[in-house]
């Protein structure tokens, strides 16, 4: 038997006592979720940083930045976006504004990573186009 430290989400720490096989499988657990969560979120940027710059979306996108360089534009740009058709909508506000990434969208949707990829492009030109 050996002893595991469990950590809940509200902060509180327990140790149960588990086999010594069980934990050997939940110690390797944890080191892929670290591993995992430590690929993930060399890959975002922090909405933190955004906020700090004025801006209130997710995604560090030069394309999408330069639609809108003050609040004015901001207020088009929201206003364009609910012209695009709900499911559009939906990839936008979870992409740009919630900071799920690309391949979380498309596993969430059950499509490839190019897929919802191109569904941006498609999106952004549309956008463009609503803006003049």
């Amino acid at each position: 038997m050996s002893a595991y430290r469990y950590h809940f989400s509200n902060g509180e720490t327990v140790f149960i006592e588990i086999p010594d096989d069980w934990g050997e499988i939940l110690i390797d657990l944890d080191r892929q979720e670290y591993n995992n969560n430590h690929k993930e979120t060399r890959r975002h940027y922090s909405l933190e940083g955004k906020v700090y710059e004025g801006m209130d979306y997710a995604v560090e996108d030069p394309g999408l930045e330069a639609l809108f360089a003050d609040s004015t534009d901001e207020e088009r740009l929201r206003a364009a976006i609910q012209k695009l058709a709900p499911d559009q909508q939906a990839m936008i506000r979870a992409i740009y504004f919630e900071g799920v990434s690309v391949n979380d969208y498309a596993a969430r949707m059950g499509v490839t990573q190019s897929a919802i990829s191109h569904r941006l492009q498609t999106v952004k030109k549309k956008l463009k186009k609503f803006l003049g």
